[in-house]
């Protein structure tokens, strides 16, 4: 299938009042008192909600202070798609032991969200199988499906005739045709979500068997029928979710909570758009300058680029070209000789400290072009990406200055410089400073407490939208180099 005009696609698909169907949706989550606990494989699933918390790590003592909180939801930042898939399996074994146990504790039902990439990379189906197997050999829980909703309408990821697309424009290009399916961790190359669940789980699952719930029935909100579709789960039956917008999730979630309440059992494999829905979390407008930092300092900014998909990559230049920040490149093709690699890193380290200290925002990012083996190479490649991982994070962690904003661009990046640069346990998810680009308001466990930490995906927004998060950043929307 080729690359298509979004509005080709959509030709009779109208959205419907959402004033109404939230109101039904109020009304279907009255008595739904399951705590919400969401895995996130890397920092990047909270772009959809704000107020709620994500912990670090996944100790009892993490869980249970979750299950404690106020809010129905909180996310468990595993950075799982950085693991091997024996590290996934152990890590997802544990945090479902804990959380059924702490349930039983608290007397407090749950649901597990496992939340993936929009675009269908990800540890898929170890994760969400592995977290079920645990379930059901200690308890008498059994799982009646797994539903797969990677629609994310923030980074123009829509599943259409049970297709999953990325919007690159105005074109809908198919997933399996996109860059992202070549991952070299995960690749695939199915774009039919039914196919690629047959594809992933290597047959176990199959196609043909699969539920999908249909945007025709989400959009003349036919809820008695997308709730039978449900009911017939069982044995951990796949149900793949259509969705262009958020009524369309609006309307299946109110379903599934009349299911829910009639006994199924679910586990979810979703991208950001539907914790939003479940946690019931309200919109909010973007986030201010203002906002996003508290306290004026003299010092500038800092910018960590370690993504190298082509869309972080022409966002990277669209900011340099900007003149609003200084570059500083790390060559991390020295990683091979240890001195070297070493007096590199110094050197960026101490060259974004004096620009930071006399005012100057700084971007480090890692040298463009990838480090390439060859054949057979991949364990060696992996083993030197994990020391240019370490080395990108230790700069922040090093770092002797306290940048008046902090902005990470990639997911696994976000993840090292929060979790190790930062030593972040606990953030809140403030909001958004763009669509799909969430900030955290860092602990004051933290390296630089109470400072704001943009998490930049490396897959979202446009050639523009770094340069313009980096306009609201230093206050000057709208520039253009001359101006500077």
């Amino acid at each position: 299938m080729t690359a298509s005009k979004a509005s080709e696609l959509l030709v009779g698909f109208h959205e419907p009042s959402r004033e109404q169907i939230q109101a039904k949706l109020v009304d279907a989550r009255k008595g739904f008192n399951h705590k919400i606990v969401i895995l996130d494989d890397d920092p990047t699933g909270v772009q959809t909600v704000h107020g709620v918390s994500v912990y670090t790590d996944w100790t009892k003592a993490s869980i249970k202070q979750g299950f404690r909180e106020q809010n129905q939801i909180f996310f468990l930042l595993t950075n799982s798609r950085s693991f091997t898939a024996e590290e996934t399996i152990v890590v997802h074994q544990d945090i479902a032991r804990c959380v059924h146990e702490i349930s039983v504790q608290e007397g407090i039902p749950y649901l597990l969200v496992s939340r993936a990439d929009s675009t269908l990379r990800g540890h898929y189906p170890i994760e969400t199988e592995t977290m079920k197997n645990t379930i059901e050999e200690i308890s008498n829980t059994r799982f009646d499906g797994e539903i797969l909703i990677p629609f994310f309408k923030e980074g123009g990821r829509l599943t259409i005739n049970n297709i999953h697309f990325v919007q690159y424009g105005e074109e809908l290009v198919p997933a399996g045709e996109t860059e992202f399916a070549k991952d070299r961790t995960f690749s695939f190359s199915s774009s039919h979500l039914g196919e690629w669940i047959e594809e992933k789980t290597n047959g176990v699952y199959r196609k043909d068997d699969t539920i999908y719930i249909s945007i025709e029935d989400l959009r003349s909100q036919n809820i008695e029928a997308i709730k039978a579709q449900l009911m017939e789960a069982k044995n951990f039956k796949k149900v793949v979710v259509n969705a262009v917008v958020y009524s369309d999730v609006e309307v299946f979630v109110i379903a599934l909570l009349q299911a829910i309440k009639a006994g199924k059992t679910f586990i979810f494999r979703s991208a950001a758009s539907l914790t939003k829905v479940l946690g019931g979390i309200s919109d909010k407008p973007f986030l201010t300058r203002a906002e996003l930092i508290a306290e004026e300092s003299s010092n500038g900014g800092l910018i960590v680029v370690g993504s190298h998909v082509q869309k972080t990559t022409d966002q990277l230049y669209a900011l340099l070209d900007s003149g609003l920040v200084t570059g500083v490149e790390f060559n991390v093709h020295l990683v091979h000789d240890n001195d070297k690699f070493q007096q590199e890193v110094n050197r960026v380290r101490i060259t974004c400290e004096q620009l930071i200290t006399s005012g100057k925002s700084v971007v480090y990012y890692t040298r463009r072009e990838r480090l390439d083996l060859g054949e057979d190479q991949g364990e060696n490649e992996l083993q030197l990406s994990v020391k240019i991982s370490q080395a990108v994070t230790s700069i922040v962690h090093d770092l002797k200055v306290r940048p008046k904003y902090i902005v990470a661009k990639g997911g696994i990046t976000s993840s090292s410089v929060g979790t190790v640069g930062l030593s972040v346990k606990r953030a809140e998810v403030v909001g958004q400073v763009k669509p799909g680009i969430p900030v955290w308001k860092i602990g004051e466990e933290s390296k630089f407490p109470s400072s704001s930490f943009i998490i930049f995906p490396g897959n979202v927004g446009t050639t523009n939208t770094l340069k313009e998060v980096i306009e609201v950043l230093e206050g000057k929307p709208g520039h253009t180099l001359n101006e500077l």
